[in-house]
């Protein structure tokens, strides 16, 4: 916890008067569960995806990144069977006969160290707006990268329900030449909630409002160091056909270090990104 944190509130019959070791980012989870107005701010620093909240005492605590809390990496969950690979570059999967109430979800992806992680590799699946998945073709199905900044917006849809889950978003991510994290982000104040067994209060994003519809933020901690990454700039030449600053689309081919690649998603290649470094983009060819 970071020095300026407000003095937790006493443990409920704790006769000792010791203090209950509680997060800021404990008590914001907390507030958005108890359907708490939560804004978006700004500071002069770096315009993270910052929220506010009040403690039980009503003391409002100082904006803080999640990862400056001293709390653990964005955990995992599973992939679940919906699932497709190859889905579109797009930063919305709004279209203009889609229907349901626009979402908006916006935030910035940190390393361990609390450094926003440029050219991290997001990718989005869900339900429709009547909680089905699009099994054909790419509905609500896209992937990004975030920019300079660690930033990434989504214009999309709240999901629809189905039988046994609550309302949920799907996210892929993976920093440059490191393993994806897969999980699934929560919206507060659902009744299903506490009856579906995978929800994690650690995935609820802070939901507001706005726009015409509802607007969201989530920030995503990996579990690596922040920096440059890791061939970045590589300190051997490419020994192949591929390239830094190419476009490539599913399904071409190439080589690197004497092994063939096959590419996965659609994406302009980047220093750091050499196919042994993104499962997510490239699969090495048998």
């Amino acid at each position: 916890m970071t020095p300026d944190a407000p003095t937790p509130p006493e443990s409920p019959g704790a006769g000792s008067g010791t203090d209950r070791a509680l997060s800021r980012k404990a008590l914001l989870r907390a507030a958005v569960a108890a359907g708490a107005a939560v804004p978006l701010l700004a500071t002069g620093s770096i315009a993270l995806a910052r929220d506010a909240a009040r403690s039980s005492t009503g003391r409002t605590l100082t904006p803080t990144p999640y990862c400056d809390d001293g709390d653990d990496p964005t955990p995992d969950q599973m992939e679940g069977p919906y699932f497709r690979p190859n889905s579109p570059r797009r930063t919305s999967l709004v279209t203009p006969g889609t229907v349901g109430t626009p979402l908006t979800v916006a935030g910035y992806v940190f390393g361990r160290n609390c450094a926003p992680l440029p050219g991290v590799l997001l990718d989005f699946w869900q339900a429709d707006n009547a909680g089905a998945y699009d099994m054909a073709g790419y509905a609500f199905r896209g992937h990004q990268f975030t920019d300079a900044t660690g930033a990434f917006t989504l214009r999309t849809i709240v999901p629809g329900l189905y039988p046994g889950r609550t309302r949920h978003l799907h996210v892929k991510a993976q920093a440059p030449g490191r393993p994806v994290l897969t999980t699934q982000l929560y919206f507060p104040g659902e009744p299903r909630n506490a009856t579906d067994a995978l929800f994690d209060p650690a995935l609820l994003m802070s939901v507001r409002a706005g726009g015409g519809g509802r607007e969201a933020t989530f920030d995503f901690v990996l579990d690596v160091d922040g920096g440059p990454g890791p061939t970045d700039p590589p300190t051997d030449p490419p020994n192949g056909t591929w390239a830094p600053g190419r476009s490539y689309t599913a399904g071409d081919r190439v080589t690197y270090g004497g092994r063939g690649y096959r590419c996965l998603q659609g994406h302009t290649a980047t220093t750091g990104w050499e196919p042994p470094n993104v499962p997510a983009l490239w699969r090495p060819e048998s």
